[in-house]
């Protein structure tokens, strides 16, 4: 079995999961390559979460603050950056000078500008294998749903939702942390943390965002600092856009509504998707992670919705029982079943069975920067530009 070595730059919650499902690589019997952790750093080194990764990853060589250090090691082969999107541009752009292999984080630079710069750089570097992160489309309703996409079950689309709701940010004494900050977050607010992942399945199906209206809310315009006092939270916490997409397959133009909530009460953490068509229609929701709703038309037929049982169909092949229901742990483990395949066999094993990539980066990049023109001007904006 081929064995990749990553260094992990970003030690925070992300970093960790990623060392989590490696540490469960035997979970995945038919994989051919592996991930092992050499290297990791992070700002601050003497903290509980670095206590962990010494802790619990033996195979770990080099512990430091300076990412730099990190990307001159030879014995590191790819490399995983979890930090905020104000530092993506450099961090990214570092990483394939060096020519490391990249998994990074959405949005794949604070805004379109250093996106671009992104690209210009994996295109200097092609032997550099690039993706970015997005889970949510490993679950198993999500993949069946890509499947059938690929098999044209819907028939024409008549409309598509998408979005992802949190709710912890209606607290009003919940303390701001860098995501509520422009300086760290940057202009797109709501939509550069959670964006991404709605746009995943709509993307990867060629239904790429024609036009946007965009209405964009700043809720809560302060937030405590942890300190005793307020400051200002200038980031929009909510964001609706209503889009006009086209349908590659059938040259039909649809609407398509993504939104993106920090605030939605009552919603903890719900990615949802739901596709109309002339032939069949798909709900999923991960407020019920394992279940997905089917309505299969036939002309003159009955109209009716079916619930399916998902349990635990997966892209890469697992050892759980297909019976048993899949959860968070068990996606980004496929996530990276799905970057090490394509890194070692330069293939995924279907159309919705791979990463989101950085053409499709600069898909979202180009819809957010519109939409905050449609806000700004109160008006439709191409987003072809």
């Amino acid at each position: 079995m081929r064995t990749v070595r990553f260094g992990i730059i970003g030690c925070g919650m992300m970093g960790r999961e990623f060392a989590s499902a490696a540490a469960r690589w035997l979970h995945l019997p038919e994989m051919t390559v592996r991930p092992e952790i050499v290297a990791i750093c992070n700002r601050t080194l003497g903290t509980p979460k670095m206590d962990w990764f010494r802790d619990n990853i033996p195979t770990i060589r080099q512990v430091t603050s300076d990412y730099r250090e990190l990307l001159q090691n030879d014995e590191v082969e790819a490399v995983y950056i979890a930090v905020p999107h104000n530092l993506h541009e450099e961090c990214y752009v570092a990483a394939l000078e060096a020519g490391k292999h990249l998994m990074g984080e959405k949005p794949f630079g604070i805004d379109s500008k250093a996106n671009t710069a992104i690209l210009a750089a994996i295109e200097r570097h092609p032997k550099c294998f690039v993706r970015c992160a997005s889970q949510w489309v490993f679950f198993p309703a999500a993949q069946r749903i890509g499947r059938m996409i690929e098999a044209g079950a819907f028939g024409r689309i008549i409309e598509v939702n998408a979005g992802y709701l949190h709710s912890s940010d209606l607290d009003p004494n919940k303390p701001i942390n860098w995501k509520r900050m422009l300086e760290f977050n940057g202009r797109y607010g709501v939509m550069g943390d959670l964006g991404p992942h709605v746009c995943a399945i709509p993307l990867r199906a060629g239904w790429t965002p024609r036009t946007v209206r965009a209405v964009l809310s700043n809720i809560m315009t302060e937030r405590p600092d942890g300190k005793g006092d307020k400051v200002p939270c200038e980031t929009w916490d909510n964001a609706s856009l209503l889009c006009e997409a086209r349908d590659p397959d059938s040259g039909s133009v649809f609407p398509f509504h993504l939104k993106t909530h920090r605030i939605a009460p009552g919603e903890r953490n719900n990615w949802y998707i739901e596709i109309y068509g002339t032939r069949a229609s798909a709900r999923y929701s991960l407020s019920q992670a394992n279940a997905l709703e089917v309505l299969e038309y036939a002309s003159g037929g009955e109209q009716a919705w079916r619930r399916i049982d998902m349990g635990h169909e997966t892209a890469y092949a697992s050892i759980t029982p297909a019976i048993f229901q899949f959860g968070v742990s068990d996606a980004i483990l496929q996530m990276w079943a799905a970057f090490l395949h394509e890194l070692d066999t330069g293939r995924t094993p279907s159309r919705f069975a791979g990463c989101a990539t950085p053409q499709e980066s600069a898909a979202w990049h180009r819809l957010f920067t519109a939409a905050l023109e449609s806000q700004a001007t109160r008006a439709v904006v191409d987003v072809s530009g």
